[in-house]
């Protein structure tokens, strides 16, 4: 293993592999990944994997904007004999109440002036596009057809192929157990093989961050919470677009090969990286989805598994540098939405690293904000 490397960072999830190939892509050399296991072990295998432009703040809107256009043209950018199985059907967002419903409103008129392809729908139409939709009690949706859903195994891998292209290295099971600190700089990171001095530090640990900030003197307000998702045997393809209730808190798709693939937010979920599956969840999933979606009571569920969202007092992520030490950066706290704004925020925090302008004014995701009581409301999160 390297004992020296002028770019560390800690996670090879899709986060810390797209850091690691856009700072390499601007000309940072000597970068290295280090993972506890291996790349797409952690929150990116085990997430829902959608991407949606359909935010409520104009922030948001931008980096799922542009996050998706890079998933879009992946292939071009890091070129390889993988397909990430990107599946542009739509998100159709439903609304039971006349707050959602003047809410989406005003998500459509900000979402357009930003150039989001997205519309009000009817009742009547939102079930033109899903046919099995039980309407009852629904007074309106929104449907964004260029949202979707991607396969996280192989667009995390996508990334790490391009990062190592150009000389990122990657360090598999291999765990960070203390971080040096002196004058107020990252000078090493002791890792179960070895130690690695430093320029850099990029906390990408995902469920493991606040660990990994506390090793390096600095403590952030995030914790892990565990979330849990159930598959169903495949069926024929019936469903185009996830479908999202912020009343009934799920989220539900039909992924390429026809198995349903669905979770819900859980208020009572167990705030720990544990990952056990728990015997109501089925149950309780159950009762959320099948009076919206009634036709999946006779599909069979195969398989349920959890993985953890790493949360934040906002449900928004912790980007930049530390002001404690600065040469600290974050990229976590993305409470269950890494996934779909990772090529964004990867472009960013080079951006911030080799202190160039930012495409996307991400300022108000700094540390500092929860200390000074400036969180972020962003209404449109399941």
């Amino acid at each position: 293993m390297k004992s020296k490397a002028n770019v560390v960072i800690v996670g090879g999830g899709i986060i810390g592999a797209s850091i690691a190939y856009y700072l390499a892509k601007a000309g940072v050399e000597d970068i290295i990944i280090i993972d506890k296991e291996y790349p797409s072990s952690g929150s990116t295998g085990r997430c829902g994997a959608g991407v949606r432009h359909q935010w409520g703040l104009e922030m948001n809107c931008l980096l799922a904007k542009d996050s998706i256009m890079e998933f879009e043209r992946l292939h071009e950018e890091i070129p390889t004999d993988f397909d990430i199985d990107f599946k542009q059907k739509g998100y159709l967002m439903l609304a039971y109440t006349d707050k959602q419903v003047e809410q989406y409103k005003k998500n459509i008129k900000l979402q357009k002036s930003l150039g989001i392809d997205v519309n009000l729908l009817t009742p009547r139409e939102a079930k033109e596009i899903v046919p099995h939709l039980n309407t009852e009690d629904l007074l309106a949706a929104t449907f964004c057809p260029k949202d979707g859903h991607i396969n996280p195994f192989i667009a995390n891998l996508v990334y790490i192929i391009g990062a190592e292209r150009l000389g990122v290295k990657v360090q598999k099971y291999t765990e960070v157990i203390d971080v040096e600190v002196k004058n107020g700089k990252v000078k090493s990171v002791l890792t179960t093989k070895g130690r690695v001095e430093t320029n850099y530090l990029i906390n990408a640990a995902g469920p493991y961050s606040q660990h990994i900030a506390e090793m390096a003197g600095v403590k952030i307000p995030v914790y892990s919470e565990r979330h849990q998702i159930l598959v169903t045997q495949p069926v024929k393809l019936i469903q185009d677009p996830m479908v999202i209730s912020l009343k009934h808190g799920f989220y539900c798709q039909q992924v390429p090969h026809g198995s349903f693939i669905m979770g819900f937010g859980d208020p009572n979920e167990l705030k720990t990286t544990e990952l056990s599956s728990s015997w109501n969840f089925m149950e309780e999933m159950a009762e959320r989805v099948l009076p919206v979606l009634p036709v999946l009571k006779d599909f069979k569920v195969v398989r349920q598994w959890s993985g953890s969202y790493n949360m934040t007092p906002d449900a928004q992520p912790i980007l930049g540098n530390s002001e404690e030490v600065n040469n600290l950066y974050f990229a976590c706290g993305f409470s269950g939405h890494g996934f779909m704004l990772a090529p964004s925020v990867a472009k960013l925090t080079a951006q911030m690293l080799t202190d160039k302008p930012l495409d996307i004014d991400v300022n108000v995701l700094n540390l500092k904000r929860f200390a000074e009581d400036k969180l972020i409301k962003e209404p449109s999160v399941v």
